[in-house]
């Protein structure tokens, strides 16, 4: 039996930490949260995590050293929490060996897409669709190699149904991902995203049927 992926959440708010690791479990992944900067690193060498989600800000010990550390004996997957958002924060995460990087206020559904993605990326695992290749860093989805012309909103919409091929996003999951700030979004302007990102899918490959609506349900990601 092939064990669930194990998800170390290095996070010092304790209401924050709980609700990821209630969504990650929801989701079919194991958790363990770690809230001191000092103990990171040797959990990281104990429980041998799948991808880390490493807060910048930690009491005792700050993120980017830790990151720096873990990279002298491990390539797991780091995917950077931080409540800056300015571009030098940005570069100094990546440059102390983080694998993605999420700002503050975020949605937990957003971050399960975030390390579905990541963990896709350095694992290896099977895109959704032959052909199709996602590229977080440079914000760019190629489909047989022709780049699509998407909008912001389009790329991350299809980076959400990709994170899970085949599996249903509610309407609630997906505006939760697309839209952190909380503004209140109706059904007609996902439904607009979709239609877009449909066509212009179809463009590439026409014939083809790859979004899939399941009336009161969502949406899924299909092969093509």
């Amino acid at each position: 039996m092939t064990t669930s992926p194990l998800i170390l959440i290095a996070e010092d708010e304790a209401k924050l930490a709980a609700v990821v690791a209630d969504y990650l479990t929801q989701e079919q992944f194991r958790t363990k949260i770690v809230s001191d900067g000092r103990r990171v690193a040797a959990l990281v060498k104990e429980l041998k995590p799948d991808l880390l989600l490493l807060d910048l800000m930690l009491p005792n010990r700050g993120g980017l050293e830790i990151c720096k550390e873990i990279r002298t004996f491990s390539q797991l997957p780091i995917l950077m929490i931080t409540a800056r958002t300015e571009v030098v924060d940005r570069l100094s995460g990546f440059n102390s060996g983080a694998d993605d990087y999420i700002c503050k206020p975020f949605s937990p559904s957003e971050v399960i897409a975030r390390i579905r993605a990541v963990l896709r990326r350095t694992q290896g695992a099977p895109v959704a669709t032959p052909g199709l290749a996602i590229d977080e860093l440079a914000f760019k989805a190629t489909l047989d190699d022709r780049q699509l012309n998407l909008t912001p909103s389009e790329f991350k919409l299809l980076n959400i149904l990709a994170s899970a091929p085949q599996r249903i996003f509610s309407r609630e999951q997906i505006i939760d991902a697309l839209y952190t700030d909380g503004r209140e979004i109706v059904d007609r302007t996902i439904d607009s995203h979709i239609r877009n990102l449909r066509r212009k899918l179809a463009e590439v490959r026409p014939g083809s049927e790859w979004i899939e609506s399941v009336y009161g349900v969502g949406y899924r990601l299909l092969s093509g």
